[in-house]
């Protein structure tokens, strides 16, 4: 957003330098044509000239608008040499006042309407030059005509001052609004995923615990049943007063992890341990010790976890096996059974187990999950992880 105000005042500033460097020389090449003006006048026009072109150049290095001063002071000084310089003005002096007073000086406008401050000078400025131009035009032939091209020029600069901070204020308007927009949807989106990663979690933790409970806890010790409903309770209270649910700990509690790598294997006894307690025995196959990043491994660790989950309540089996490879790129987890199975075409693609809590939770870390089975052959999911 600041770098339009800036890019507005260097394109302003460029416009004024181009103004006035270009109405100086017009006019200066108009009054070298012979009979203009007084051969004695000339050295004086050149340096006032030269005069002009410096104060053009610093106003418009540097912007500050005390350079105006000096710049339409010596440009009107340049029109009053000129129109006293002889009886009765010619066409080229008379060209060359027209030049410099509606291009020359007016181009300092351009660099003036930007600010409160700027537009009083720049009223002031054209007021001083339209005096001078009426004085000095009385001189020749063409009084009106030089007064009304003078005027148009002002005019002319007035408007492309205008336009152009009228048209940076309008694009940082639209700036502004495209920011709020985005900024509004990056909330609603980050909203969104931490409502379906707080869904998740309910379903990995509280709903199973639910179901365990409906079913009177077939296969789970009471004591067991007892350290799921305290670690469940303590979770939905940790929600409840706004905190955001990271890994399950050693002990079952899912608590905020700092942003850094863990150790797979770290974590992969808890996991071990939480379903054996739930009555499935889990084989681990391969090696754990595989450096992932925290998000990543919180959501590879959920999908797994919930894939076991679903053994051990749909499959019919106490047993399961996890086998974990991994190469230069991706970490893969492997999660057979050998029970019942199912038709995979007769799955409700709505159901929140496998659609979120594991195909969603690997897509959020850029993975994939593939889902094998058939009636009385067991199941096989396959869950893949970026390293990086």
């Amino acid at each position: 957003m600041n770098r339009i105000p800036k890019e507005r005042d260097r394109l302003l500033r460029r416009a004024a330098r181009f103004g006035g460097l270009a109405g100086t020389v017009g006019a200066i090449a108009c009054l070298t044509a012979p009979g203009a003006i007084p051969g004695d006048e000339l050295p004086t026009v050149a340096l006032l000239s030269l005069a002009l072109v410096a104060s053009v150049l610093a106003l418009t290095n540097t912007g500050a608008l005390y350079w105006t001063l000096p710049a339409v002071g010596l440009g009107l000084a340049i029109i009053v040499v000129t129109g006293l310089s002889s009886p009765r003005l010619s066409d080229a002096t008379s060209t060359a006042i027209v030049l410099q007073a509606s291009i020359g000086i007016a181009s300092v406008v351009l660099m003036l309407l930007t600010s409160r401050r700027g537009r009083i000078l720049a009223g002031g400025y054209a007021l001083a030059t339209l005096v001078v131009v009426s004085l000095v035009a009385t001189r020749g032939d063409h009084t009106v005509a030089i007064i009304a091209l003078s005027v148009a020029g002002w005019g002319a600069n007035a408007v492309l001052a205008v336009w152009i901070d009228q048209g940076s204020r309008r694009a940082m308007s639209r700036i502004d609004e495209i920011g709020r927009a985005h900024r509004a949807e990056r909330f609603a989106s980050e909203l969104e995923a931490q409502q379906r990663q707080d869904a998740r979690l309910l379903h990995d933790t509280v709903l199973a615990t639910l179901s365990l409970l409906a079913h009177s806890g077939v296969g789970v010790s009471p004591e067991s049943l007892r350290h799921q409903a305290s670690d469940d309770a303590r979770l939905l209270r940790q929600l409840r007063l706004g905190g955001t649910a990271g890994t399950r700990n050693t002990d079952g509690l899912f608590t905020p992890e700092p942003e850094m790598d863990s150790v797979l294997g770290q974590t992969l006894e808890s996991v071990k341990q939480r379903f054996g307690r739930m009555g499935l025995a889990v084989r681990w196959h391969g090696s754990g010790q595989v450096l992932l990043p925290r998000e990543t491994l919180d959501a590879f660790l959920g999908a797994l976890g919930e894939c076991l989950e679903n053994v051990r309540r749909h499959a019919g089996v106490s047993e399961a096996d996890v086998t974990i490879t991994d190469d230069d790129i991706m970490v893969r987890a492997m999660v057979t059974d050998a029970g019942v199975g199912f038709n995979i075409d007769d799955v409700d693609g709505a159901r929140l187990g496998y659609a979120e809590s594991v195909v969603g939770r690997l897509r959020s870390v850029n993975g994939r999950a593939r889902l094998f089975s058939s009636p009385g052959a067991g199941t096989t999911v396959v869950l893949e992880v970026p390293k990086s």
